[in-house]
């Protein structure tokens, strides 16, 4: 059984999606439909941005965020394209993956999905203060550890902070205003976590201080058709499937807030029946958060043409 995934911020890299966009008609789609969608929004092609840069342009949030949906959703057609219907039992995302998820699931029009994600984007931004939030990760020691440094540094500084990403067993990603989430890793490693980094990011995502940037995106969601999801889609917010439309919008404006469940979403579908996960999009993240939950689950990667022939075998080898 397959699961195809798709990743979300900082997997983005300049080029990214350009030998899809050269070889490919389908994908050469993608991007002009993005270009238009964002054509009012945007001095610059989309598709420009993506391909040449430049780089601090590209990791601004609002750019970054439609530029990897892009990217993922063009590499997702030419790989159809070339291999024919990938049939995966469920699809997931990474945070703003999950849009992806959704456009390759059938449950939201492309165009409105790149408008929403660069919403998104700028909304997330401008939620907190530049120079307020923070984010970390730490490594090296189990999730309810982390949820505990969390607390104690929240009750000590007064300051929100909490985890952020689930990304495996001994990986989690914590949020919130600085000075709080500086306390968070000494009290981390004081509990033995070996390792805490802090992120380069340019807003404390999935954390309750996002919450300004949740109600301005329900008001567009609230504009959106969704359909069913075909297949269903394990969301972040709960690790587990959803194909109905009807919840999808409260799902995607609690997503802003909430933790994603990532390392929760993948014992999930290995309970299913999952065996097969693709990553689908730039870069190599999620692969290798899969090695860390899952070791013996097989995985692969399409993040351009020169994975094309590892990808065929990986999603049609088993077929006889």
């Amino acid at each position: 059984m397959l699961a195809v995934l798709f990743p979300g911020q900082a997997s983005q890299e300049v080029g990214m999606g350009r030998d899809v966009f050269d070889a490919s008609p389908a994908a050469r789609a993608v991007f002009e439909e993005a270009d238009a969608a964002l054509a009012d929004s945007l001095a610059v092609p989309l598709s420009q941005l993506c391909f040449e840069g430049p780089e601090e342009e590209l990791r601004r949030t609002e750019i970054q965020q439609p530029a990897i949906l892009t990217t993922s959703i063009a590499l997702l057609r030419a790989l159809e394209e070339a291999v024919g219907p990938l049939e995966p039992a469920y699809v997931g995302g990474h945070s703003l993956g999950e849009y992806s998820a959704l456009v390759a699931a059938g449950a939201i029009d492309f165009s409105d999905a790149v408008r929403t994600v660069h919403l998104r984007g700028r909304a997330m931004q401008e939620a907190v203060a530049e120079g307020r939030g923070a984010m970390a990760a730490v490594m090296g020691v189990a999730p309810e550890t982390v949820a505990e440094a969390c607390a104690q540094a929240a009750e000590e500084t007064g300051g929100v902070v909490t985890p952020a990403n689930y990304n495996s067993p001994q990986q989690t990603v914590i949020a919130g205003e600085a000075g709080a989430v500086e306390r968070a890793c000494e009290k981390a490693r004081e509990l033995g976590a070996k390792k805490t980094v802090a992120l380069p990011v340019s807003a404390p995502f999935h954390c309750a201080l996002m919450a300004p940037a949740a109600e301005k995106l329900a008001a567009e969601l609230g504009r959106l058709t969704f359909s069913g999801a075909k297949p269903p889609i394990v969301t972040n917010v709960e690790a587990e499937p959803n194909a109905d439309p009807a919840r999808m919008p409260e799902l995607l404006r609690e997503q802003v807030t909430a933790p994603v469940r990532f390392s929760d979403m993948v014992a999930c579908m290995k309970g299913l029946g999952v065996e097969r996960y693709l990553e689908v999009g730039p870069g190599r993240v999620l692969s290798g958060l899969i090695a860390r939950i899952e070791r013996r689950a097989r995985r692969a990667n399409f993040s351009s043409l020169a994975e094309l022939d590892e990808v065929r075998e990986f999603v049609h080898g088993n077929e006889a």
